[in-house]
């Protein structure tokens, strides 16, 4: 991407385009590709800003050398624009702030260097990490965005450093070719400078370089989750041997954990977009969710949907755009949208209740789902399909649609096993069989909850937990499978042809429950 953007630039110039807008942070990264442009052309370059005025490229920052006096101010920065006759590109950073409706001088200059430009062999490029473009300017500049290093930028840069570290004794140096594409791919949404700074910081933390320090390549992206205010960084503990049963669904998950590799692209196949799952609340929907990201050695960042609702108008749509785009700036990653059925409901009627504020956020939302081409993959989850508007269904939205129904019996028993290795107790010293009879009808959730309720219970009595203590407490729950059968049996029907099971198709229950009672 970064090539064909680079050719569109230099097309730009050539085709003496005079404005020309570029989003990006890295100004230096853009500095750099326009001076190479100017050297295949036979121009100048002169970079701008508020501070330092017209510079030539690689003026030191405590020098005065090169600057163009009282051309700090933007006014006579472009006016100095115009006088010139050789050919030039000239960069202006960070100029939006003057590109206000306040700023009607400027913008009225703008106008008159877009009209003069035209018929010269000098460009006005403006480069920002905002887009911020005054109504009247919108026919006269052309707007492109600087894309991210990519993989093989990532790897010039790790083999510089590599070479830099080589001569000290001290840093070791651990990755085969397969542990400097995890890292790579890891650091891949960081900008030059971020990514140097990590690799920096990996080796001031343990002295080496390895492909154990995906770790730290998080940290950094959990940093700029932080300061958009608009996600929540969630670092995930979990592994997909918590999550008790769910074979299909791991199995699904098994089979795309390398497609995001640079391997994968290679071979022609597309990062996979994402997945729904739909079923009973507590059977371990948010807990496959948090499990992936450990799986997939990626960062998992959780969507909120109330904080995107602004109170001015308009700031809701900008809300979700800004969200959409830090996600793309860190991917590759996985987006986690819980409780999807509430966070959307009401967009049938959102033009009467919020003047379409919701339909709007919603519609962004959707459309990013079916044209997105940055790795972010999506795990929505959804209790109530009542609840889902019908367009979120529709193919091409998510990979795929799971039901994640109440455990089977089988299930039951391993989720049993998990609850009580990981409070340590041995799952072989307690009847099983017995538990997973009692438990009939229970989520996931419910049996957690059984297992941690009969532990407060022994440890006030300072006892040792035994099967009865859990039959007890087992016995005295009533599931939600009781309280809420019918909305239930209904989820069950819309899902049968419509969704995949989470499960492989289980075991008859009596069956099996006979079998572990006689074992």
């Amino acid at each position: 991407m970064l090539r064909e953007k680079l050719e569109e630039l230099e097309t730009l110039i050539r085709a003496r385009y005079p404005i020309i807008y570029v989003v990006s942070w890295e100004e230096d990264r853009v500095e750099r590709a326009l001076v190479q442009i100017a050297e295949k052309r036979n121009k100048k370059v002169f970079s701008w800003s508020f501070t330092r005025g017209l510079t030539k490229p690689g003026t030191p920052l405590s020098s005065s050398k090169g600057r163009s006096q009282g051309s700090t101010d933007p006014m006579a920065a472009l006016e100095q624009v115009l006088q010139e006759v050789e050919p030039a590109i000239y960069l202006f950073k960070d100029f939006h702030p003057f590109m206000t409706a306040t700023n009607a001088a400027i913008i009225r200059q703008l106008r008159e260097v877009a009209t003069s430009l035209k018929d010269s062999y000098k460009t006005l490029v403006l480069v920002s990490p905002f887009l911020a473009i005054a109504a009247e300017l919108q026919k006269d500049i052309t707007v492109l965005d600087f894309p991210l290093p990519e993989l093989e930028d990532l790897r010039e840069l790790l083999h510089r450093i590599i070479s830099e570290v080589g001569e000290t004794a001290k840093v070791s140096v651990e990755l085969d070719r397969q542990g400097e594409d995890r890292l790579l791919t890891a650091a891949l949404g960081l900008t030059l400078k971020e990514a140097e700074n990590v690799l920096a910081k990996t080796i001031v933390l343990d002295g080496r370089l390895s492909a154990e320090d995906v770790s730290v390549v998080f940290s950094e992206k959990q940093q700029i989750i932080r300061k958009s205010g608009l996600l929540e960084y969630y670092g995930a503990q979990e592994t997909l041997k918590d999550v008790g049963g769910l074979d299909a669904l791991k199995e699904w998950l098994k089979r795309r954990q390398l497609a995001f590799s640079e391997q994968a692209k290679e071979f022609g196949l597309p990062a996979p977009k994402g997945i729904l799952l739909l079923g009973v609340q507590g059977c371990g929907k948010s807990l496959c969710a948090k499990a992936v990201s450990q799986a997939w050695e990626m960062p998992l960042l959780r969507f909120d949907v109330g904080k995107m609702f602004g109170s001015l108008v308009g700031s809701s749509e900008e809300n979700i755009r800004r969200a959409i785009a830090i996600a793309e700036s860190v991917s590759p990653a996985i987006l986690w949208v819980d409780e999807i059925d509430k966070a959307f409901a009401g967009t049938q009627s959102s033009g009467m209740t919020d003047g379409g504020t919701t339909s709007r956020v919603f519609g962004t939302f959707l459309t990013w789902l079916s044209e997105k081409t940055a790795p972010v993959f999506v795990i929505a989850t959804a209790n109530d399909i009542s609840a889902l508007p019908p367009e979120l269904l529709r193919k091409g939205r998510l990979d795929e649609i799971f039901f994640v129904d109440l455990p089977s019996a089988q299930e039951r028993e391993e989720i049993f096993r998990i609850h009580l290795a990981k409070r340590g107790r041995d799952p072989q010293k307690f009847a099983l069989g017995e538990l997973v009879r009692i438990s009939e009808g229970f989520s996931g959730a419910e049996i957690e909850e059984g297992v941690v309720t009969a532990l407060y219970d022994v440890f006030y009595r300072a006892g040792e937990l035994t099967t009865e203590d859990l039959l007890r407490n087992l016995k005295e729950t009533v599931p939600l499978s009781k309280t809420m059968s019918e909305k239930l049996s209904e989820l069950r029907t819309w899902a049968e042809g419509r969704a995949r099971r989470a499960t492989s198709q289980p075991e008859a229950e009596l069956g099996y429950v006979k079998r572990k009672l006689e074992l």
